[in-house]
């Protein structure tokens, strides 16, 4: 058995895609034997020249789809190719640096209680994507960031729930949710939660496999040593650091948006909605509705 399977999904992202696959093998070269580890592409019915391309790559094994069928569908269509004791889901638009597969491994063989992990993952203004580094989605949670009041409050533990900002940044530690973008999976963790809930699209479904993992009694970490870099949301178009590399048309970045805000409302009504009192949901189902036009208006004005 291979130590590592690495799985990218990619849709439309043919540049970067390339790119993310030569970081791989670049950095990675003398750090782990190229036999240890294993990349896998599913292509999710790209139009940008993405299938040409990748079937001339070497050394890769290559999963066109003929449409698009979402992250966790695709995602698990690697999988069941996948034969690595771990499984790195990474983006497209991400780039791995040296030592970086190597220390992810040497972590999670000396943590045998972790089922998902991920590095710092740095954005091209340097800064860590928010993503990598989040708490569960609460009523609590989900008000103090979309309301902003968290921003002013970024160490407070019952304000930034979110954005756990209580947290040395500076030591590996556990954290309720990361970001598919880096992802790197104990097998054993995955096969027990099922790998990925198909119910999700796109977005959202990285919390609902953490949520997962912690039901099962698996934790979740963000490893500080070690790092990746991530454009960040050049398939769907609609991250605003990102919006002047993406090739992503107006129809792309509506649908993301929609996919967004629904899987918002998929966590939650699975999660929460049996938890919570009506006003609350009523209030969470409002605020999702109001969000999502607010952004959809946003995106038509910008087009």
């Amino acid at each position: 058995m291979r130590d590592l399977s690495i799985i990218i999904v990619n849709y439309n992202s043919k540049n970067f895609v390339l790119s993310c696959i030569e970081s791989i093998r670049k950095n990675n070269r003398q750090e782990l034997d190229l036999g240890e580890f294993e990349i896998i592409v599913v292509d999710n019915g790209s139009k940008d020249g993405s299938p040409s391309a990748l079937s001339k790559v070497s050394d890769i094994v290559f999963i066109p789809n003929e449409r698009n069928l979402g992250f966790s569908k695709a995602n698990n269509l690697g999988v069941k190719k996948a034969v690595g004791r771990y499984v790195l889901f990474l983006n497209p638009d991400t780039e791995i640096y040296k030592d970086t597969l190597r220390k992810m491994i040497e972590f999670m063989d000396s943590h045998k209680d972790v089922g998902a992990s991920t590095c710092r993952l740095l954005l091209p203004n340097g800064r860590l994507d928010d993503a990598s580094h989040r708490g569960f989605p609460t009523p609590w949670n989900s008000f103090m960031r979309f309301t902003g009041i968290s921003m002013f409050f970024p160490k407070s533990k019952l304000l930034n729930g979110y954005n756990l900002g209580w947290c040395d940044m500076d030591k590996n530690h556990e954290i309720d949710v990361l970001a598919g973008a880096f992802m790197m999976v104990r097998r054993k963790a995955g096969e027990n939660v099922g790998w990925w809930d198909e119910d999700y699209f796109f977005y959202g479904e990285d919390i609902e496999f953490c949520f997962d993992l912690k039901e099962k009694g698996w934790k979740v970490y963000f490893v500080a040593d070690t790092e990746a870099f991530h454009h960040k949301g050049i398939s769907g178009g609609i991250k605003s650091i990102s919006r002047k590399k993406t090739t992503a048309d107006l129809k792309t970045k509506v649908n993301a948006t929609r996919w967004r805000y629904k899987a918002m409302n998929i966590f939650y009504d699975k999660h929460y909605l049996n938890k919570y009192p009506f006003f609350v949901s009523a209030l969470v189902k409002l605020g999702i509705t109001i969000k999502l036009q607010a952004s959809l208006r946003k995106l038509r004005e910008n087009k």
